[in-house]
């Protein structure tokens, strides 16, 4: 993220917390990775502020390397597989679905090439205008930039949940503002953006807007809640039913 390790972290705590408020309205198993995703880029940026304690001197090089490949391993490894495979377990029988399937297909190829590439070709981050750059040889290129975005925003861009096409369209704007305001740090811009866009999905579990029984519906007969342990209270509020 820009700025420095203290907003990195900030913006962890606060995006756990909504993670963790998403997971409490799941019902329905298909929709737990999807769900996931505010948790999983609160870790993401977790392991940004730790990026930004090694580039200022606060921890040693050893340190750097592992956080920093953390980092772009999830940026630009999980990231364009992890997002389809959740949209695609949501989705209903017919041909939005085979699109999906296709994207996540890509993702597959893509998270494949990108372990290649961090695995065995160095990887260097610097700090440039208060963001951090991540460079890499294999990893960045723009035949596999345009592949990573087929994948991880073809796939919301297709979905039947109106929600989570919309959730796409937030994502592409957010890509192309990275890409002609922070091009040098477009990996840290833009997951940032991502990681914030991500409280919506929160909004739309809690309000029960997505709804894999019924797309762009609510069931008649709401199924019980997958997490119930995660409720203070250990009690689900009546659906009126």
């Amino acid at each position: 993220m820009c700025f420095s390790a203290t907003a990195s972290f900030t913006a962890s705590a606060v995006l756990g917390t909504v993670g963790l408020a998403t997971l409490r309205h799941v019902r329905e198993p298909r929709a737990l990775l999807f769900a996931a995703i505010p948790l999983l880029f609160a870790a993401h940026q977790f392991t940004e502020g730790f990026v930004w304690l090694g580039l200022t001197g606060r921890i040693g090089p050893v340190a750097l390397g592992h956080v920093a490949f953390l980092f772009m391993l999830y940026a630009q490894g999980i990231v364009p597989f992890l997002m389809p495979l959740a949209v695609l377990l949501m989705e209903p029988a017919g041909p939005r679905r085979r699109i999906i399937f296709a994207a996540t297909a890509i993702g597959a190829v893509v998270f494949a090439w990108m372990i290649y590439g961090l695995i065995f070709f160095e990887s260097r981050c610097f700090i440039e205008n208060h963001s951090i750059a991540y460079r890499n040889p294999v990893t960045s290129n723009l035949p596999v930039s345009l592949l990573y975005i087929a994948a991880t925003c073809g796939a919301l861009l297709a979905s039947t949940h109106r929600v989570i096409r919309w959730y796409g369209v937030l994502n592409v704007i957010g890509l192309t503002a990275a890409q002609l305001i922070k091009a040098y740090a477009f990996a840290s811009v833009w997951c940032f953006y991502a990681a914030i866009q991500s409280i919506i999905i929160y909004w739309q579990f809690s309000t029960s807007a997505i709804d894999v029984e019924t797309p762009n519906g609510t069931s008649a007969i709401l199924r019980p809640l997958l997490l119930p342990w995660l409720r203070l209270t250990g009690r689900e509020p009546s659906s009126g039913v």
